[in-house]
């Protein structure tokens, strides 16, 4: 009787464990853990097995797509450079109906400013040159932004550098003073010889080729989820 009194009391036992450790509640994790204008975001679900548990992601009033990075729902957002410093909510709805909120704050980066000349190829430092210069950017930039991204990541190894020996000569996120303009730097410059292979940072689908005035030979390749990479 005895004994079966305590096989009895082990049966519950990982009955019991085994439901409270199936009913372990979703939680959300945030990298990095201090977040600047201008950083990229990683979101991470936990205790949920499969991204079709998932109903939607949204951060900064934008739906984001949901992919598995090391076993784990996850999902990626890009903060602007002039984002506003303060608190947004990342929103996770579940397919059963949970909802799990989390703040995120952004927090002010520090702007670095330097001087950036015109070459006279393109006309110098002149105000009409510097005129050019903003107006074309600004162009240029709504051509290779406003892409098509696909559904799904077309990824599935890790992103790699673009060239076989970095280095970096301007880093991402400081300003460049043009006369009266002040226009930030939303990428990195690596040098490299003439000639010099440029390698995909991952796979994906080239969504332009083209030359233009300010961003040169420009190659915009398509990573999915609305990651995409620019070789300007």
């Amino acid at each position: 009787m005895i004994r079966n009194i305590l096989l009895s009391f082990v049966i519950f036992t990982l009955i019991l464990g085994a439901s409270i450790a199936h009913a372990e509640s979703i939680s959300i994790s945030i990298q990095p853990t201090t977040i600047l204008q201008g950083d990229p975001v990683l979101i991470q679900i936990h205790n949920t097995a499969k991204v079709s548990d998932i109903k939607k992601v949204t951060l900064f009033g934008v739906k984001r797509g949901v992919f598995m990075y090391k076993g784990v729902p996850s999902t990626l957002a890009g903060v602007d450079l002039n984002k506003k410093i303060g608190d947004y909510m990342a929103t996770v709805e579940m397919t059963n109906g949970d909802i799990i909120k989390q703040t995120i704050t952004v927090g002010k980066r520090d702007i670095v400013e330097e001087p950036l000349g015109i070459p006279e190829k393109l006309g110098g430092n002149t105000k009409e040159s510097q005129d050019n210069l903003v107006a074309n950017l600004a162009a240029d930039k709504k051509k290779v932004t406003n892409l098509k991204t696909n559904i799904k990541a077309l990824w599935s190894k890790a992103f790699a550098e673009p060239l076989s020996k970095i280095f970096v000569t301007s880093p991402y996120g400081y300003s460049r003073k043009t006369g009266a303009y002040s226009i930030p730097h939303k990428g990195t410059d690596y040098r490299a010889v003439v000639g010099t292979e440029i390698y995909a940072v991952n796979r994906g689908v080239v969504r332009l080729a083209q030359s233009y005035t300010d961003y040169g030979q420009s190659v915009v390749i398509d990573h999915g989820l609305g990651l995409v990479a620019y070789y300007l």
